[in-house]
């Protein structure tokens, strides 16, 4: 690993490099917050990717990406005269004093969760922060991280369960009345009660200590792997899969979960 002095001047040597660039590189210097801003999306999934595969290599590369959309904004704002990289790093480093009380200050927290309580409590209090509870949360946030948000929020400020096993009754009222909805064949209502049907079992895996969204996205890698599994050996057999019967289908899927996983 390397010297807290080596990381600063690679960082210092980072952003020459970048200064130059805004200057000298056609496609560089035209860029803008609005022109970066898809990219950035696009760099933050990569690296969502890279961190659920835990490959270390394409974690470091693709953190990079990110740091470079950083500085890059930065140096935007720089050029406006609004702030840059030092006043950005300022700011991160203020903030994080002032909500760790229980390190910089006088208040206890004897574990994470009182932390994370103590988290909301002082951004709904500090200057320019969180006017309400869930204000925090961003609107473009994907349904099923903002669901888990929105819980964890709510329960830093006393709105849980009592007993996490009663998150079940909801979950089984909510099936019920999905299937009311069904019956009646009302497909707003639907809509509606497979929603609250979600937001409950999302609740159910915070609850639980399960994270919905990385559940989920580990489910999907499984269903991909063992339906490519299908589509190879169907092509094996010289069957297309349209042509398959379902329980030709089944049958290779089984035999795909008895598959060591890489």
């Amino acid at each position: 690993m390397h010297t807290r002095e080596e990381k600063l001047k690679a960082f210092g040597d980072f952003l020459d490099v970048l200064d130059t660039l805004r200057v000298k590189c056609p496609w560089d210097a035209k860029q803008t917050n609005e022109s970066l801003r898809p990219n950035t999306i696009e760099e933050v999934y990569e690296l969502a990717d890279a961190l659920m595969a835990n490959d270390t290599t394409n974690i470091s590369k693709e953190l990079g990406d990110v740091l470079l959309h950083v500085a890059f904004y930065s140096k935007i704002a720089e050029e406006k005269g609004d702030f840059d990289i030092a006043d950005v790093c300022t700011r991160l480093k203020d903030k994080l004093i002032f909500r760790h009380p229980h390190i910089y200050g006088d208040v206890d927290a004897k574990d994470a969760a009182q932390v994370s309580k103590n988290w909301e409590e002082i951004k709904l209090r500090e200057k320019g922060g969180n006017k309400t509870v869930l204000s925090g949360v961003p609107a473009t946030l994907p349904a099923l991280i903002k669901a888990s948000r929105i819980q964890e929020k709510a329960r830093n400020v006393g709105f849980d369960w009592e007993d996490r096993e009663d998150v079940w009754k909801k979950v089984k009222e909510e099936i019920g009345e999905v299937e009311s909805e069904i019956n009646r064949q009302n497909q707003k209502g639907i809509d509606e009660e497979f929603g609250d049907l979600l937001f409950s079992i999302i609740n159910a895996a915070r609850l639980y200590g399960v994270n919905p969204e990385n559940a989920l996205e580990h489910t999907n890698r499984k269903f991909i792997r063992r339906f490519n599994h299908i589509e190879a050996r169907a092509a094996e057999m010289g069957i297309p899969i349209r042509n398959m019967t379902l329980a030709q289908m089944d049958e290779l899927w089984n035999e795909a979960k008895s598959l060591p996983v890489d």
